[in-house]
């Protein structure tokens, strides 16, 4: 075992937050190390070439951009570059066989689907969410509001409004809401699926996890666009440890930390040899389920993932049964699939009964339509695009079992889904690889745990929480503060399991650093 060397900061997983934590502090003349399971940094954030002899890489887990403030890649001078989708989505009704559907976005129209007495209403709704999500964005790079303190800066001009909001989207289960503002199956799915993604819920359950989720996906920029990063994910990490090394951060990569302990003694093995360094500060961008096995503590509660990410990379765009819209524009944004309220709703009971949803709700991405950057110049002379599909409502529970059993059930019903609505099934379209296999990868919650670390495959590390404490939370440290204490004044946490974390964001990795550097 080598020598043990001390370090004002010692950051245990080098995703996105733990290098957006170990610039700030390097950035601030602090000594920090960062150590890296894998052999590359970048956690669920990343590029990869996922099909042997295809030249693109997809962003293999996360993949669009909304909560990553612009002021953290401007204090930290990291090059990210994001770019906006031209439509916000495309919907075909499964009430014609995706025969009709609704464009939002340049060119769309309510009325193609019957719902044009929802349209006012829709924005209206979208209106009063703003007056929430604008006051609250700023307050992320902050020290923790209580929920009084919350309350009182978005209804500070008094407005009517603005009190409506606060209850539709705080207080009362979402789904009413959306049920109260729209009357079309359709629109009110579209609007309820960001309470829904990754989250294992109904719109209408009183505990309110969805309505967080729901605020999460609405919250980024304060407009909750969800952009494209150029060059793929993992240009977005890319930049971030670029800037860590910099500033000074020394990061070391193939390095799987077995045993943390209260005092800062970080114990990992790295090429067969064990290590011990200490930090002032260990910052833990790891689960809080893992960080317990590293304490050597009981595993706390945690929530279980709730979704399957599927990848594709296509010939060209599926045609579609609405002969009225262009794949173009119906891929150019978020195209939903099976997704009204009432499918939304079927789909959650048939999980909970331990079953694969039919149909499953799904949503679809495709990234190459606006950042073709990540083909290879054949490809895109081609027409070749990439895809990737999200399905909704698949909670870990369906992982269980055999893997490659789970990964081909999942693949099969994420496959059932998106032919529902097209003119021609997408195995039709799919590229073949250097081995003549299909271009279609699959990952799972159990994919996810397995090789992110993700306890039980949750994306957000564990349930997401409200942006701001409860009132009678203690706030009497800085790291509670800020929204990263654990039960040891040592040790802190800087990824998703912050109160803040969740999706691509930095804000846990910010909000570490600035509890580390008020000590």
């Amino acid at each position: 075992m080598t020598a043990s060397e001390s370090y004002d900061a010692v950051v245990v997983g080098g995703g996105h937050n733990g290098l957006v934590a170990a610039a700030y502090l390097a950035r601030a003349g602090r000594r920090v190390l960062v150590l890296e399971r894998l052999e590359h940094v970048g956690g669920a954030a990343v590029s990869a070439q996922a099909f042997d002899g295809v030249g693109a890489r997809l962003s293999r887990y996360s993949y669009l951009v909304s909560l990553l403030p612009a002021r953290i890649a401007e204090d930290l001078g990291a090059q990210v570059r994001l770019a906006s989708r031209r439509y916000s989505s495309y919907t075909p009704d499964p009430a014609t066989g995706g025969r009709t559907g609704l464009l939002v976005g340049p060119g769309g129209s309510f009325d193609t689907i019957g719902a044009g007495a929802d349209r006012a209403a829709f924005d209206d709704f979208y209106r009063r969410c703003s007056l929430v999500t604008r006051r609250l964005w700023p307050t992320l790079l902050q020290p923790l509001r209580t929920a009084d303190d919350a309350r009182r800066l978005v209804t500070a001009d008094e407005s009517a409004d603005a009190a409506t909001a606060w209850e539709e989207l705080i207080r009362q289960p979402i789904g009413a809401a959306i049920t109260d503002a729209v009357a079309h199956d359709l629109v009110r799915g579209i609007m309820a699926t960001d309470a829904l993604i990754g989250t294992f819920a109904r719109t209408d359950d009183p505990a309110l996890s969805q309505n967080v989720c729901f605020l999460y996906h609405l919250i980024g920029g304060g407009t909750g666009d969800w952009d494209v990063p150029i060059g793929g994910m993992g240009a977005v990490s890319g930049a971030l440890a670029a800037a860590a090394a910099s500033h000074g951060a020394d990061i070391v990569t193939g390095a799987e930390v077995y045993a943390v302990t209260p005092d800062g003694e970080v114990r990992y093995r790295r090429g067969g040899v064990d290590n011990v360094v200490h930090g002032h500060r260990v910052l833990s961008g790891v689960t809080p389920t893992v960080l317990a096995g590293l304490l050597g503590e009981p595993a706390p509660e945690s929530a279980p993932g709730a979704q399957v990410k599927v990848n594709l990379m296509l010939k060209r765009l599926p045609r579609l049964r609405d002969s009225t819209i262009a794949p173009e524009q119906a891929f150019g944004g978020t195209f939903h699939i099976n997704e009204t309220l009432t499918q939304l709703d079927g789909a959650y009971e048939t999980a909970r009964r331990g079953e694969v949803p039919d149909p499953l709700p799904c949503e679809i991405y495709c990234h190459s339509l606006t950042d073709p950057s990540i083909l290879s110049e054949e490809l895109q002379r081609s027409g070749a695009q990439t895809l990737t599909v999200f399905g909704l409502h698949t909670p870990h529970t369906l992982a269980a079992g055999d893997p490659d059993a789970t990964r081909s059930r999942l693949t099969d019903a994420v496959l059932a889904s998106l032919n529902s609505v097209l003119a021609e099934p997408i195995q039709d379209v799919v590229m073949t690889d250097a081995q003549g296999k299909p271009c279609i990868e699959t990952k799972t919650t159990a994919d996810l745990e397995d090789a992110l670390g993700m306890t039980a495959g949750n994306i957000f590390h564990g349930a997401l929480q409200w942006p701001f404490a409860g009132d009678d939370d203690p706030l009497d440290t800085p790291a509670r503060r800020w929204g990263v204490a654990t039960a040891h004044d040592r040790i802190l946490l800087c990824g998703s399991g912050s109160r803040r974390g969740g999706a691509v964001s930095g804000i846990g990795g910010h909000n570490a650093a600035m509890a580390v550097l008020e000590t």
